[in-house]
Formats: structure tokens, C-alpha cells, sequence
């Protein structure tokens, strides 16, 4: 092994080393080009050597680094072509701890004989990779020609990764036709090997890629482009499946800058940064070893809702922004609530509704929305009765609530203001005996109000 690939395996191990406790378990299995035109000579020995050499060589170096776990399928070795057995195609050594002794013994026996079924071998490998709840699962290709049967390795592909049953693969192409490289693209990450030295540091470098994590800082942009907004949880979706990936809550380091976290770089990533309402950054691509920063706008201020009574209530409003119907938020009176700048209308569930509209939200500072504290009143009756609640506006009857037939007696916390109740007894079956009543509400008052 050269001293690029010894370096590279240094660094993964000091990487992989420091961060385990952190990382989910990584398996690798090597799908492994065992066909016939494996047999050809290139440079200087056959291309089967060359890259048994080579893989042998990678999974020593493998297996000392932790939480890493690897296994081997091969195509291409079991029948003769032709005729053309497209079904050639096996987990030879599937994933456990300390099974390099196995992987090194079958490809020091294997010898090329078949075909090539990529797009099976990709299909079967889905169940190569046992349920775990916390592991990456990366496939590594090595082959030195395409698709030889009838199956569509893209499709396959595209589906796995979809399904979130492996990571995007990698594909070692070993002395190709510079033509078949889109063939290979759409299936994973390609790497064309041209030369035995090359497939020598590709190695590395894809060992590298799959292995480490990379960083990235988030910034949040105030109105003047400054990132300091934070503290706002950031939820990073795998763009191809939509699963969900990681939870962070933002935060300013003791520099005073946005904290740097570190990503998967093989996923693009969707986040949905949930401020409200939510922003959103789609398709973040990390590259391996550089830090990368993303920024958006997420501008906030401050509602504050409050009725002077200084106790928690059991009054909400409704947010909405100004002039959609979709509700974004229930916030509680005499509470503080982050928004990103801009007009909101608010509907107040008191009694009567208060319907505020274009409140606006500034930068860094709080607005506040002093709501009229309620004031009680207990309603008793002797009977039941069927009756109502309003308001005079305009001098129109605005309707409030509605009196519950087969209650007796009932606190009701009403705006300020004057109000009429008009009601009849449930038993009486003439509607000239429809009464009504008005009565004047004060903040904080409690007032007894007898229906006879």
C-alpha cells in the first residue's frame, strides 16, 4: 500500500476513533466483478489480481477501524459463458466482526468465468444488509464492464436509495470505455480507474468518502444579513427517501459565531428550519473534508400577548399570516412567541372574538397586544331554558355563545361591554314568553345574573 492510502486510513482512524460514540455503525459490502472479461490483461497483470490485490489490502486496513463492518458479493463466478446466467450472483461472506480471514480466502480461490448481472446484484444486495436501526449501509462496485443482461442497475439503484436501504453507491470502474461513463453515474458515484496506480488512490479516496463525516454551519440571517438568529430547531430530511436524518437545535458558539455540526456528506440534504412558519433550504450537498456554510433568511421578532392579569390563562389566539386562512400557530395570552418578520392577523378566542388583522412583527423587537381583560359572569337559572348571547354593534345583535339548555348555573368570562341575553323556558310552548336581558361587563368584575 502506497503512503497516500496509508495517510488516508490514519486520518480515518483517528476520525472514525474520536467520534464512535457518536456515529452509527457503517457496512460495506463489496460487489465484486467476477466475469470474464475480468481475465484481461491490464498493464501489468490480469484486472482480477489487480483488484483482488488491492480489495484484500483495503479490508485489512477495515477491519482495525471501529464500527465498521464489511461483506463481499460476487458476480460472475459460478457459471460459464456461454451460455449467459444472469442469476450469477452470490453474498459470499455476509456482514459479521473479524470475517477478513473468509473475505481474503474467497478472493484468493475466486476466478472469472460469467457474466455481468449488475442491476441483480444491486437487487439481491438490498437483503445482504441485515435490520439495524442505527447503520449507514454503503455499496461499493468494482466491475470493469456494464450491464450485460436485460436488468436496468439505474432503476434498481434509484429505488434502493429511495427506500433508504443504502447509501448513493460508489462504482470503481477498472480500465472502462471512457463512453460507459453515464451508464455508471446514475447508479452511484463513479470513479474511472485508467490505470493501476489510479485504481490504487481511488481506492483510498472512496474509503475516504464513505467514512467520514464533514462540517457545516447553518447561519440564520437577521434583516441586515447578519447570522444571528438561533436557537430554533433545524430538521435535516434525506432529499432522495424523506426520512428524517438529524434533529439540531441552533446555536451561537462561544466565538459568537453559528456552531459548526457534522453531516454525512453521501445524503443531500432538505432541512426545514422551524422557526414560524417554518423556512426551508433544499438540496444541500456536502463535500467531503471542506466545511460549508449555508445561510437564509430567518429575520424574527417578538408577539407578546398579554391581558394584564399577569397569571397564565386559558385564553389562545389564532395566528395566521396576513391574509391566509392556514393557521400557523396557537399562542396563549400572556405568553412571548418568536415569529419571522412580517404581517400576521390574529383571531383572539375570547367572548366575543377579537380579530386583529396586519399586526406587525419587527426585527429583534417585541410587539405587543394588549387584550382587555375578561370580566365573569354566573349565569343561574331556576329552569332550563334555550337562549343566547350578543352583542349590540351597529345596532345589529352579534351572536356570542349559546346558553346550554340543561345547565343551571354557569360561569361565562365575557369582553367588556354591554350585552342582551334573550331566552325562553324549555317547557314553554309560547314563543311571546321569550325574555330578554341586558347586562354591562367590566375587566376583572364578577357579576350574578338570574334568568326568571
Amino acid at each position: 500500500m502506497n503512503k497516500k492510502i496509508a495517510l488516508i486510513f490514519f486520518v480515518l482512524f483517528s476520525v472514525v476513533l474520536f467520534s464512535q460514540q457518536q456515529q452509527p455503525k457503517t457496512r460495506i459490502l463489496f460487489v465484486f466483478d467476477a466475469s470474464n472479461s475480468m481475465l484481461g490483461k491490464w498493464e501489468t497483470n490480469r484486472k482480477i489480481d489487480v483488484a483482488k490485490d488491492m480489495l484484500i489490502k483495503l479490508i485489512d486496513s477495515l477491519q482495525t477501524i471501529p464500527g465498521v463492518e464489511t461483506a463481499l458479493r460476487v458476480y460472475g463466478f459460478q457459471s460459464y459463458v456461454p451460455p449467459q446466467d444472469c442469476n450469477d450472483t452470490k453474498l459470499v461472506v455476509p456482514f459479521s466482526k473479524n470475517n477478513r480471514y473468509d473475505i481474503v480466502s474467497f478472493l484468493n480461490n475466486v476466478e472469472p468465468r460469467g457474466t455481468t448481472p449488475i442491476a441483480r446484484s444491486l437487487e439481491l444486495a438490498a437483503n445482504d444488509f441485515p435490520k439495524c436501526e442505527n447503520c449507514r449501509n454503503i455499496i461499493i462496485l468494482i466491475t470493469d464492464g456494464i450491464e450485460a443482461c436485460d436488468g436496468d442497475p439505474c432503476a434498481v439503484s434509484l429505488a434502493l436509495q429511495k427506500k433508504g436501504v443504502i447509501l448513493r453507491p460508489f462504482v470503481l470502474g477498472i480500465g472502462l470505455d471512457v463512453n460507459f461513463k453515464e451508464s455508471f453515474e446514475c447508479i452511484g458515484t463513479y470513479y474511472d480507474a485508467r490505470s493501476e496506480s489510479d485504481f490504487n488512490d481511488l481506492i483510498g479516496v472512496v474509503i475516504y468518502q464513505a467514512l467520514n463525516n464533514t462540517s457545516c454551519q447553518i447561519n440564520l440571517l437577521s434583516e441586515n444579513g447578519l447570522p444571528s438568529e438561533t436557537d430554533v430547531n433545524m430538521t435535516f430530511y434525506d432529499r432522495l427517501s424523506g426520512k428524517i436524518k438529524h434533529n439540531f437545535i441552533h446555536t451561537i458558539n462561544d466565538r459568537g459565531n453559528p456552531d459548526t455540526i457534522a453531516l454525512d456528506p453521501l445524503f443531500t440534504y432538505d432541512v426545514v428550519i422551524h422557526t414560524i412558519p417554518p423556512v426551508h433550504i433544499d438540496s444541500i450537498k456536502l463535500e467531503v473534508g471542506k466545511h460549508s456554510i449555508f445561510a437564509t433568511d430567518a429575520p424574527q421578532g417578538i408577539l407578546q400577548l398579554k391581558d394584564n392579569s399577569n397569571k397564565q390563562s386559558n385564553i389562545n389566539a389564532i395566528v395566521r399570516q396576513s391574509g391566509k386562512m392556514t393557521t400557523i400557530n396557537v399562542q396563549n395570552i400572556n405568553t412571548n412567541e418568536k415569529y419571522i418578520v412580517g404581517k400576521y392577523d390574529l383571531e383572539i378566542l375570547t367572548l366575543p372574538r377579537i380579530y386583529l388583522y396586519d399586526v406587525s412583527i419587527k426585527q429583534s423587537y417585541t410587539t405587543t397586544i394588549q387584550i382587555p381583560r375578561s370580566g365573569t359572569i354566573t349565569v343561574i337559572r331556576q329552569f332550563e331554558v334555550y337562549g343566547s348571547i350578543y352583542s349590540i354593534k351597529d345596532d345589529k345583535m352579534v351572536w356570542v355563545c349559546n346558553l346550554q339548555s340543561n345547565t343551571l348555573r354557569k360561569n361565562i368570562k365575557l369582553q367588556p361591554g354591554k350585552y342582551t341575553i334573550v331566552y325562553r323556558a324549555k317547557g314553554e310552548k309560547r314563543t311571546y314568553k321569550t325574555k330578554q336581558k341586558t347586562i354591562t361587563v367590566t375587566s376583572g368584575s364578577t357579576k350574578m345574573v338570574r334568568l326568571n
